[in-house]
């Protein structure tokens, strides 16, 4: 059997390596990654090219005769650029993403998988749905521009399903943590600077921006994969929009908690109020996931945990040298 040929964008990124990694084990795929400006480790399983993928030509060079697109490259940061310069999310991400669609629909690929977020929705106290995004509601003013710019892109998924053979799978994914994550203090999520602060702490403090009482849906992000597998294979209809979560709410403040007591450290927690922070509440509804993939969350939140310090803990230097 003639294997598919899967192009991974952003593959030395956090998602688009850790997808990388799982499926070129799978003999029914070759799996071809896409870097720029970080250079490319050691698999000898995936193919590495290069490219700048807000440029045409290098889109269709990299495009060409593939057969499945898992667009993960995108340019992405913590709460602190989100806040103070929040343009950085915007103009490569509606850039790259207009040229990779256009290019798998002139090229007939068969199938594109893009990582939308849940940004998108409004704050909520109950787990929400897909259908609860609400055009009309006011998003936080902080994710304002990237909350839109995903819409679109969303939206631009959809238009190209209609038109052309490429059918589209959209992940409105929760907050994604585990190896290979983002670690260094300026550009990573809640859970990757948390990690850092507790496993290099040297003071016997760690410092919590804000009050710690927005919550978050954590999802560990080999669970995300197994959602990605299950797509590739499961997917019927040209489009599909769906949640990707724990289904579970915990606030900040408890996830910095838990991280600490699950790293062994004596650590006292202290609250910044003068750094910015993001006051929302948001859990997803993941029943659509499960009745059309059979796909549901398997980690816990405890275990997650403790898989990523240990993996940490493993690659401290190759971490430390990154950063």
């Amino acid at each position: 059997m003639e294997k598919k040929k899967i192009l991974v964008c952003g593959v030395t990124g956090f998602i688009g390596r850790n997808i990388a990694e799982r499926i070129c084990e799978d003999e029914s795929y070759e799996v071809y990654g896409v870097y720029n400006k970080k250079k490319p480790y050691q698999n000898d399983k995936i193919k590495f090219v290069e490219a700048d993928l807000t440029k045409k030509e290098d889109v269709e060079r990299v495009v060409e005769n593939m057969d499945i697109i898992i667009q993960a490259a995108a340019t992405t940061s913590g709460s602190k650029d989100i806040v103070t310069k929040s343009y950085i999310h915007i103009t490569d991400n509606a850039v790259m993403n207009s040229l990779i669609f256009r290019a798998a629909h002139d090229f007939e690929v068969s199938q594109v998988i893009f990582f939308s977020c849940s940004v998108i929705y409004q704050s909520q106290e109950r787990p929400v749905k897909e259908e609860d995004f609400d055009a009309n509601a006011e998003m936080h003013k902080n994710y304002f521009g990237i909350g839109w710019t995903k819409v679109y892109i969303e939206k631009m998924c959809e238009f190209y399903s209609r038109i052309g053979r490429t059918k589209y799978t959209v992940i409105r994914h929760s907050n994604i943590y585990g190896p290979w994550d983002k670690f260094d203090l300026e550009k990573s999520h809640v859970f990757g600077a948390t990690i850092t602060k507790v496993m290099t702490n040297k003071d016997g403090k760690i410092i919590v921006w804000g009050e710690g009482e927005e919550g978050r849906d954590l999802l560990y992000v080999d669970d995300l994969v197994d959602f990605v597998e299950a797509a590739l294979k499961k997917q019927e209809t040209n489009f599909e929009l769906i949640n990707v979560g724990s289904g579970e709410l915990i606030s900040i403040k408890n996830l910095v908690k838990r991280i600490i007591d699950i790293s062994g450290k004596d650590l006292q927690i202290e609250y910044d109020l003068t750094k910015p922070t993001i006051k929302t509440n948001l859990f997803l509804d993941c029943n659509k996931a499960k009745e059309k993939f059979g796909w549901q969350a398997r980690t816990s939140l405890d275990e997650g945990i403790k898989k990523t310090v240990e993996w940490y803990k493993e690659n401290k230097d190759i971490v430390n040298k990154r950063y």
